[in-house]
């Protein structure tokens, strides 16, 4: 049978990690970059947490041996602010494995940049698609239409080429707020993962070696607005307070994303299917978004190994309908659970005194921390 061809639009951490796992069966795939895209990759500050057995995943399918990208964690600290004091509320710690494993973001992606441009069977094209159209399963460059038998769009969470797929169709939230990122150099050992829940917002520490952490803050626009010429001194003190008066040697340019929830209802029309961001956009307090993504990418997978077994076509299968339903109900779940977090923790005269309580005993409960553990690590089996 002739191996059968698909397109990845987006060539982002989510495009190129799908389009490095699916190089794997018998299929031709095209890998859609867009030839105007400024390259930003050594300024980008952005990192990300995954789960042990996300990282599993990803170890077996981007065939990594000795790994210096990723910095693995066996403990967990989470803080809360509490009339200006910073109380310890929970923890997490394993002796045997490990957590997450936190990397930055631009250092995977050069890995699978160049483990894409080795595959015989992936064509990186550097071209802008003007229109899509699901009756055909085609694309369309320049006036000209080229077809395939599956459409993977993967180009983050504002492209308008969504819009014919999803037709407005999502659960929506604007949180008004901004994470700021950048990584902090240092003179002291940290290798353990806190997050602050403070009066201004989530603020994770992620250690990336033991003398470096990537900061993400999520903080209300009209503070970074109010403050962003201020921002690395506001970092650096409020470092100082939480860390114990830690010594700094640098913070590295600090970079603004807009945070939104926003989980699409329709995942798929005809052959084309939505992944990545554009699927589904959470909060980045839960470090659950990449984790999300590749539990995606795996069950896709697994959906098209199965197809191509049984020598059926992808576009006259139950492939995407399968994948939605399969991947829907957790994919809302963690987005709607992480955006009930958010709300848990923000500054209210009705929640406080609640949260104060529930916080203060929740540490104790050793079956909450298994459970919330589990669903971290494995998500939620349905």
């Amino acid at each position: 049978m002739k191996a059968q061809k698909i397109c990845i639009i987006g060539d982002g951490l989510a495009g190129v990690s799908t389009a490095v796992i699916l190089s794997q069966e018998n299929i031709q795939i095209d890998l859609y970059a867009g030839n105007n895209k400024k390259n930003n990759l050594k300024s980008d500050s952005r990192t990300t947490a995954i789960s042990e057995s996300s990282y599993q995943f990803i170890k077996q399918k981007f065939n990594i041996k000795k790994s210096d990208i990723f910095w693995d964690c066996k403990e967990i600290n989470l803080f809360f602010e509490d009339k200006k004091k910073i109380k310890n509320f929970l923890n997490f710690k394993e002796r045997k494995k490990k957590l997450m494993y936190i990397f930055q973001n631009k250092n995977l992606k050069k890995k699978l940049d160049k483990s894409i441009l080795r595959k015989k069977n992936i064509k990186l094209i550097k071209k802008n698609i003007s229109d899509i159209d699901y009756r055909d399963g085609s694309i369309l460059i320049k006036k000209k239409k080229f077809f395939y038998d599956l459409i993977i769009l993967s180009t983050g969470s504002y492209s308008k080429l969504y819009n014919k797929i999803t037709e407005g169709r999502a659960i929506e939230k604007n949180y008004n707020e901004l994470a700021l990122t950048t990584i902090i150099k240092h003179n002291s050992k940290i290798d353990k993962v806190s997050q602050f829940f403070l009066e201004e917002g989530p603020l994770a520490i992620l250690p990336i070696n033991k003398n470096t952490f990537s900061l993400v803050w999520s903080v209300s626009t009209s503070f970074f607005n109010n403050n962003k010429k201020f921002l690395k001194q506001i970092i650096k003190n409020k470092i100082k307070v939480l860390l114990n008066n830690l010594k700094i040697k640098n913070i590295d340019n600090i970079q603004s994303f807009p945070i939104k929830l926003s989980l699409k209802n329709k995942y798929f029309k005809k052959n084309i299917l939505i992944l990545g961001d554009g699927l589904h956009s959470v909060h980045p307090m839960a470090g659950q978004g990449f984790n999300l993504v590749l539990r995606d990418i795996k069950k896709l997978t697994d959906l098209m190994s199965k197809t191509l077994k049984l020598g059926l076509l992808f576009n006259n299968t139950f492939l995407l309908k399968d994948f939605y339903e399969a991947r829907k109900t957790e994919n809302t779940i963690i987005g709607l659970g992480i955006n009930l977090t958010s709300v848990f923790f923000k500054d209210n005269k009705f929640l406080s005194p609640m949260r104060r309580v529930i916080l203060s005993n929740i540490n104790n409960f050793k079956f909450i921390k298994k459970l919330s553990q589990r669903i971290s690590d494995k998500g939620i089996s349905i």
